[in-house]
């Protein structure tokens, strides 16, 4: 038997400082077309949930930062989850960046979506580089880190286990549940937003999909017109009803019958 071992991790000398205001930052993140796509579509569902909302942080490409032994580095992840968080006061500057601990606590979850290109965008450091995983495992150590690739619909979701990322295995529908959202997150094909091809999506502790808003107004629109059909179909029947009711009459009357005196 194989026993893998892995080298144990120098203490580092982590700090959390508020980014400063005249931090460069990129403006344009490099990212392909679906990258947007897809981090929209795992938060509009969210949108219609107040609880997971609230106090909470649901951004993409946005600057996660710390400091490692004083030297300030960021990373964006394409889509980040915290909660709760310090609420933005300022009306004047936009929020640019996310310092756990100090504004509120550490990502509940970030995601990767990888492409074929799949650099490290938009990351900024001073000098030497740190990678995605290493900061996301041992400077931030975000709990659950998910990789996706767009293309091929591959989906990987690690969980910080004695300080080391371990894989985990789906549920028998190949969902996986994300701790501090509590909902599955899964792989959905179909189309959205005139993309074609693998999408992520939400599903409930009862594994029901949280719908986007289109899917519900379609649902909300089809109900309206089953139940039109339904009132035109009682309306149908009551005229029918009515017509019968009245032939009935008639013939009576021809017998020399007032109905109203049955």
């Amino acid at each position: 038997m194989t026993i893998i071992t892995q080298e144990p991790v120098r203490e580092l000398s982590i700090t959390w400082p508020v980014l400063p205001d005249d931090y460069i930052l990129p403006d344009d993140p490099v990212e392909n077309t679906d990258q947007p796509l897809i981090a929209a579509a795992l938060s509009q569902p969210l949108s219609a949930f107040g609880e997971l909302t609230k106090d909470a942080l649901i951004v993409s490409n946005f600057a996660l930062c710390a400091a490692i032994e004083g030297r300030i580095i960021c990373k964006a992840p394409d889509w980040m989850y915290v909660r709760p968080v310090t609420p933005w006061k300022s009306t004047k500057k936009i929020r640019r960046s996310y310092t756990p601990h100090t504004e509120g606590t550490i990502p509940q979850v970030v995601m990767e979506f990888l492409s074929e290109t799949y650099g490290e965008e938009y990351s900024v450091e001073s000098t030497e580089g740190v990678g995605k995983w290493f900061f996301y495992e041992q400077v931030i150590k975000v709990p659950t880190y998910v990789i996706f690739r767009p293309n091929t619909g591959n989906l990987e979701v690690y969980a910080l286990v004695n300080e080391r990322y371990q894989r985990q295995k789906p549920n028998e529908a190949g969902r996986f549940w994300i701790p501090g959202l509590e909902l599955f997150l899964g792989v959905w094909e179909g189309t959205h937003e005139l993309r074609t091809g693998p999408w992520l999506r939400w599903w409930d502790a009862q594994e029901n999909m949280l719908l986007w808003f289109e899917e519900m107004t379609e649902i909300e629109r089809q109900e309206k017109q089953l139940a039109q059909q339904q009132l035109e179909q009682t309306q149908a029947l009551l005229q029918q009803e009515r017509q019968r009711a009245q032939a009935l009459e008639e013939r009576l009357r021809a017998m020399g019958i007032d109905p109203e005196q049955l």
